[in-house]
């Protein structure tokens, strides 16, 4: 899936959808249609720049917490587990809306949301106590894992404000430009869930 050409996910046009009262007023949500573009963007900005940075000095700068707990040793499964729902649940958001059902999809893509965001929280409390995992992997091996983890970072910091401003924009009724952004979120998206599998898989077997 390239990030250069994203043609094939032109979104159908939601303004020509035919949306009752009913069903547009369950699609957005009036708190965020009365804030500004400007002000939602900056706040947005501001939150994802302080959460990446807060992630990096708690990866490599943390040197972590003894701990006996079996239940921190096993989230990183668990960390890879909801990155997989995130990618499934992602694909069937993106299915849905190539076939025009908005309702169905805004809840699968709430659904990855929500996975997501138990997934950095489960990362978090590892990462905690267990601070950076080096890789002791030898070979050809290793630059393959550098090369996904340093994409799966790079793109991670990305990630974050674009899907903060996809749902920004949608459940704002601004769907023009929802469509525009998400053809930016979705790919990168669905990149850092997959690559977070692999790199889960990859450190699992080494």
């Amino acid at each position: 899936m390239t990030l250069l050409n994203l043609e094939f996910l032109s979104y159908p046009e939601i303004s020509t959808y035919k949306m009752s009262d009913h069903t547009h007023s369950q699609l957005t949500l009036d708190s965020l249609r009365n804030t500004s573009i400007y002000k939602a963007v900056i706040l947005i900005i501001l939150f994802s720049s302080i959460a990446f940075s807060f992630l990096v000095w708690l990866i490599y700068y943390q040197n972590g917490i003894e701990y006996s707990s079996t239940v921190i040793a096993r989230l990183p499964a668990l960390n890879a587990t909801l990155n997989g729902i995130s990618t499934v649940l992602l694909l069937f958001g993106y299915y849905y809306v190539i076939q025009r059902r908005y309702d169905l999809h805004i809840k699968f893509m709430i659904g990855a949301f929500v996975s997501s965001a138990l997934f950095l929280t489960s990362y978090i409390i590892y990462h905690t106590f267990q601070g950076h995992t080096p890789f002791e992997g030898t070979g050809p091996i290793r630059s393959v894992y550098f090369f996904i983890l340093i994409s799966h970072i790079v793109l991670s910091a990305l990630v974050v404000p674009l899907v903060l401003s996809s749902f920004y924009f949608s459940l704002s009724g601004k769907f023009k430009i929802h469509k525009k952004v998400s053809r930016f979120t979705f790919p990168i998206w669905l990149y850092v869930s997959v690559t977070g599998v692999m790199i889960f898989l990859i450190l699992n077997s080494y």
